[in-house]
């Protein structure tokens, strides 16, 4: 792997990652094929797009369906017929999402990510993951089955799978756990990064997770002990706080930590400013359902040029009446084959209807809108003008 930055414009920076004969042009945002997949679109959407890294998710693949069979059948590019990059997560987010993210009511993704866009953090529901000093115990009735993670099981699991580019296995903590909760899980995922260093095929890339909750002091220790280990990137993972201004503190108290010369991937975040923030900050890659996830809900994302702020976090509700009898297209800034082909009254009407058609062509605009917004950031750091570019999306 080879990691070259070309321009930089204060921490923001545009660089190449290359691995494998396969070329990633950063900061980049990385869709989640969480089943080998992105829902509701194919790899042929997926180049057409330009999308140069897809990220997959290792529980749910070994659960269904299993890493052993994508083994056999040739790792993961030929299984989806894939020719870009692909990484896997190590299976430590699910250890928080059907853990103590289902006991606490808490998720990282939609508009729970922080504490702030809840109601309450009531109760939500019992557990199916159960975390030990030596990995985790997953008893899921989605798949009827147990499963067992270890940092040597998750490091053979995304072997089998053949990703270029791996996760260390960790614990990701909830953002309701208290300090010395999320000291005692910091300790482990430390113990189990050196174990991942042990067990990891040496064919594939391996990024460290700087873990450590909302508490400085954890969060500095975990990114100079992550940066002192041979890893070949890094993620910044877990609980990014109660509030996006905690995540933005996160970031500012790790990054400067990291070794400059590798790359950084921010985990689970994909929103627009959360991604103009974190670029400046010195992210290069972001992964996040939401472009999917929301597509499938009706909501679709629109530039400023159309309409979109911080304050509907640009995006609009195409079931809106409004849009009834509109025949603009959804986005005048994206030139999509969805804004270009289809009038926001017709992308309604599916909707409406429930046509599945509309899935997938939400889908396409969505993906494709962050996939060009981070083409324009990248021309912005190169030309020197990533601030100006912020203000217009963002404003003052």
């Amino acid at each position: 792997m080879k990691f070259t930055i070309i321009a930089e414009d204060g921490m923001a920076r545009r660089a190449v990652l290359k691995i494998n004969g396969k070329r990633l042009d950063t900061p980049a945002f990385v869709p989640v094929a969480t089943l080998a997949s992105v829902r509701g679109l194919d790899v042929r959407d997926l180049r057409e797009m330009g999308v140069q890294a897809v990220i997959s998710n290792t529980y749910h693949l070994h659960m269904k369906p299993g890493d052993e069979l994508i083994r056999q059948y040739g790792g993961i590019h030929r299984f989806m017929n894939y020719d870009g990059i692909v990484m896997t997560d190590s299976g430590g987010f699910q250890a928080f999402s059907l853990g103590f993210g289902m006991e606490h009511g808490v998720g990282k993704i939609a508009d729970n990510i922080f504490l702030e866009g809840l109601k309450s953090a009531e109760y939500r529901g019992e557990r199916w993951a159960f975390v030990d000093d030596d990995g985790v115990t997953f008893r899921d009735p989605l798949y009827s089955r147990k499963a067992r993670f270890t940092p040597e099981i998750s490091m053979r699991i995304q072997s089998n799978l053949g990703s270029d580019i791996i996760f260390a296995f960790d614990e990701c903590t909830s953002p309701l756990s208290n300090y010395d909760y999320t000291k005692k899980a910091l300790e482990r995922t430390h113990k189990w990064a050196l174990r991942c260093l042990e067990a990891y095929d040496r064919k594939q890339k391996i990024f460290g997770i700087v873990q450590g909750g909302e508490y400085r002091d954890l969060r500095e220790k975990s990114a100079r002990f992550i940066n002192s280990l041979p890893f070949d990137g890094f993620g910044i993972g877990g609980s990014l706080g109660k509030s996006k201004r905690d995540m933005l503190n996160i970031l500012e108290w790790v990054i400067p930590l990291l070794d400059r010369e590798k790359p950084v991937h921010l985990l689970g975040i994909g929103g627009v400013e959360d991604i103009f923030e974190g670029v400046e900050r010195g992210v290069d890659t972001f992964d996040c359902v939401t472009p999917t996830r929301w597509a499938r809900r009706g909501v679709l994302f629109v530039s400023p040029f159309s309409g979109g702020n911080r304050r509907n976090k640009f995006r609009v509700h195409i079931k809106r009446s409004e849009f009834r009898l509109d025949d603009r297209p959804l986005d005048e800034w994206c030139d999509c084959f969805v804004c270009q082909n289809h009038s926001r009254a017709y992308l309604r009407h599916l909707f409406k209807a429930n046509e599945l058609t509309f899935f997938r062509l939400a889908s396409y605009h969505n993906v494709y809108f962050m996939v060009k917004l981070m083409r324009e950031i990248r021309e912005s750091i190169v030309l020197g003008r990533f601030f100006e570019l912020k203000k217009t999306w963002l404003g003052a």
